[in-house]
């Protein structure tokens, strides 16, 4: 199959493109009182980005919990902090739905480190990781990905901070946001050329 798309890129070709961060509007869910909202808002999409954030261990064999879950439309992007929140119904709904699809990438790892905070059947996940080589893409990360379907390049500068911090500093937010919404665009890319 002939495809629009380059297999890999060059770090050098990567730093060359433009700087883009998540251009919407970010909501922080850190109390039950703005889950159900939250997860209304997100119930009226068809597919929505995915990701979750984890306070990195620097011990061998010491790994921590889950601490953010990231789901973004095209134009708003839901940080629930679930270090701070319970898996309510209402989100569990979201991730056991086949008919809202959940784009990210390495989805399994984070649907488990999930499960390890409430049992939930997961349904409805796309995993970028398996799908970009029909696409004739040979890169696995979120970022080369973004950078060979979208022309663009995306910050990983915050990837090792505390998700688990009182308050999620601007920079994190940022972050987060970008890499849920960012993987929902590739996946609107792929599905263009199809």
């Amino acid at each position: 199959m002939n495809t629009p798309f380059q297999a890999n890129i060059s770090n050098e070709e990567l730093t060359a493109l433009p700087l883009v961060q998540f251009p919407g509007q970010i909501t922080i869910v850190d109390r039950e009182s703005l889950l159900d909202d939250a997860c209304a808002e997100l119930m009226t999409q068809q597919m929505i980005g995915f990701d979750t954030e984890t306070r990195p261990s620097f011990t061998s064999g010491v790994s921590n919990k889950v601490a953010l879950l990231q789901l973004s439309t095209p134009t708003h992007c839901f940080l629930f902090r679930l270090c701070k929140l319970r898996m309510e119904k209402s989100l569990i709904r979201i991730l056991e739905n086949p008919n809202l699809l959940k784009i990210g990438a390495a989805v399994r790892d984070d649907i488990k480190g999930m499960q390890k905070l409430r049992h939930y059947k997961a349904a409805g996940f796309v995993d970028l990781q398996s799908i970009v080589g029909e696409y004739g893409i040979e890169e696995k990360s979120v970022r080369k990905m973004a950078a060979i379907t979208l022309g663009i390049r995306i910050s990983k500068a915050q990837r090792l901070s505390n998700w688990e911090a009182s308050a999620l500093t601007p920079a994190q937010q940022l972050y987060a946001a970008t890499d849920a919404w960012v993987s929902l665009e590739i996946y609107r890319k792929l599905l263009s050329v199809k």
